[in-house]
């Protein structure tokens, strides 16, 4: 099998191009950007660019996009260009080519303000029932790219499945207010609990739809960190959350006290990947419950396929907490 991987030089591209490549698998990397393992420098929303590159191939990981730290340097048209136009060129191509399974990574982003219930609310249970409320030009123009995905799927039979994955990128966050309270460590072995997947998973997930495209024909998937919490504990989680934590950790209280970390006083959203596990055979390894059992045994929190992938940038410039390239 030939794999397009598109975004080749981005944290997910890279990720993914870096495990296929090094289990013998036939990849080729497409990005906009050059990169280690990027073999075609083209524009997605260029249609010669994606007709040349999807020739030959049998399967697409559609990863090229650009990202929530675009939305203040880069006007609508070049979100809609690169993630709407972008993927319907795609999509059209895979379809013309004759590739038989297409995966698309949107993000959990897309709920938008579906992710904040109100003050008194309990948190909120964000599985793929929840209706996305887009907040920016990122959140629409993904979930019009899902939008395209489904349409194509039903009107010319390519299998696409659609990965909305949480956070996995490396920056600092980009609140002031979040980056002053907590170590950054300490931040996203938090969000571990509720919003984070590591890399590693969240590659395994795109291979895992990968083999099972066919088969399941469209669907999407909420791919985050299993959390331990259930919509019962929604309530607690809006107003003590480190005690409903503490209840199921009773050592992380100690772990975190050598580090000189805190554990957020209120969680008011928690992704629920049951739909993955089950639908995909997915099986995440790096929770929060392995976070604590690695930080135990003085040892990263996070997979070397993090690590060796790193931060990659989004601007020609530094823009804030951003790096540049």
């Amino acid at each position: 099998m030939k794999i397009l991987v598109t975004g080749s030089s981005g944290h997910l591209g890279e990720a993914l191009m870096r495990v296929l490549t090094a289990t013998g698998r036939d990849a080729v990397g497409l990005d906009l950007l050059p990169g280690p393992f990027t073999t075609v420098v083209g524009d997605i929303a260029e249609r010669a660019v994606v007709r040349d590159a999807v020739a030959g191939t049998d399967a697409v990981l559609h990863a090229a996009t650009l990202h929530k730290p675009h939305v203040g340097s880069h006007s609508r048209r070049e979100f809609i260009d690169t993630n709407v136009t972008g993927t319907l060129n795609l999509l059209e191509e895979a379809v013309a080519a004759g590739v038989d399974r297409f995966i698309f990574t949107s993000t959990t982003s897309a709920f938008g303000r579906a992710l904040t219930p109100g003050d008194r609310e309990p948190a909120a249970w964000i599985t793929e029932d929840v209706v996305p409320i887009p907040r920016n030009v990122y959140g629409v123009t993904k979930t019009s790219a899902e939008g395209l995905c489904e349409l194509v799927h039903r009107d010319d039979g390519l299998p696409v499945l659609i990965l909305r994955t949480s956070r996995f990128f490396p920056e600092p966050d980009d609140r002031d207010e979040v980056r002053r309270a907590y170590p950054d460590a300490n931040l996203k072995v938090n969000e571990l609990l509720y919003r984070r997947v590591d890399i590693e998973d969240a590659v395994d997930a795109h291979l895992l739809a990968l083999e099972r495209a066919p088969t399941i024909g469209f669907d999407r998937y909420i791919i985050s960190a299993t959390t331990p919490f259930s919509p019962r504990d929604a309530a607690a989680l809006q107003s003590e959350a480190p005690a409903v934590v503490a209840a199921k950790y009773p050592h992380y209280e100690e772990l975190y006290a050598q580090r000189g970390w805190s554990m957020f006083p209120r969680i008011e959203r928690v992704y629920d990947n049951a739909h993955a596990r089950a639908g995909l055979g997915w099986a995440p390894r790096w929770d929060f419950a392995y976070a604590l059992e690695r930080l135990a045994a003085g040892e990263e929190p996070r997979s070397d396929l993090a690590v060796q992938v790193g931060a990659k940038g989004y601007h020609a410039e530094t823009t804030g907490v951003y790096t540049s390239r």
